[in-house]
């Protein structure tokens, strides 16, 4: 790890001075539903508001790192699927003072984040579909993740990182569906995913669904990292 620079002289002191933010677009996915994780503003201007997850970027640190430690201080996850969204600069954007922000989009399991880490930040998941009015530009942020994620989808088997690490096929139709928010046919997602050969079926059963159950599956990451270097497009869920 690099040493941070401390920067003894302010070269640039005449200028005005600015804020830089980051703001983190968290998706999770939970009983066949996408969400979003999002809090109470806790400062003013606009405190009690929704908002999105978020922070100023110290001194220190770039905006992907601090990105990265809100994520961990509120879920306790690390290494996880986080691309950078893009910035949101617009001088009226923020009535506290004229900050810019740079967004990440982040893919998290749920279950897999620490509840009570979650809890203790006054934190909640909230479904995609019935999202309240977010503070500032922060629903523009989840728009513009969304159409990323939906283009991600496209090239990428986003999906699985959303899911459980062993999942049905159903589940992962659910979770497009969600994405893209259109009904795709089941026969024809099945046949088309099966013949990718990218998942490794499991001798387990998710029986929570049907008396029958469905078997489980997991993703199959080194072949697919082999079938992207060839420039292969995971064209399955394109609409």
């Amino acid at each position: 790890m690099t040493k941070p620079i401390h920067h003894h002289k302010d070269y640039y002191a005449p200028e005005e001075k600015l804020y830089v933010a980051t703001d983190c677009i968290i998706f999770g996915f939970d009983e066949g539903v996408l969400k979003l994780l999002v809090f109470k503003r806790r400062v003013e201007p606009l405190k009690g508001t929704i908002s999105l997850i978020g922070s100023f970027v110290h001194p220190v640190e770039s905006a992907g790192e601090a990105a990265k430690r809100v994520l961990r201080e509120i879920t306790g996850l690390e290494d996880i699927f986080m691309e950078e969204l893009k910035s949101y600069s617009a001088v009226e954007r923020d009535p506290g003072a004229r900050c810019i922000s740079i967004a990440f989009y982040a893919l998290i399991r749920i279950e897999e984040s620490n509840k009570s880490l979650v809890a203790n930040h006054g934190a909640i998941w909230l479904e995609l579909d019935t999202l309240p009015k977010l503070v500032l530009d922060h629903g523009q942020m989840v728009k513009d993740a969304l159409d990323r994620l939906r283009e991600k989808a496209k090239f990428y088997p986003i999906g699985v990182e959303l899911l459980s690490k062993k999942f049905t096929i159903p589940q992962l139709q659910k979770l497009y569906e969600a994405i893209y928010q259109k009904k795709m046919d089941t026969r024809n997602f099945r046949k088309k995913l099966l013949s990718l050969n990218l998942l490794i079926p499991l001798d387990e059963k998710d029986m929570s669904g049907s008396k029958k159950g469905a078997f489980l599956y997991k993703f199959n990451y080194n072949k697919y990292k082999k079938l992207e270097t060839k420039g292969f497009n995971f064209s399955l869920f394109k609409t």
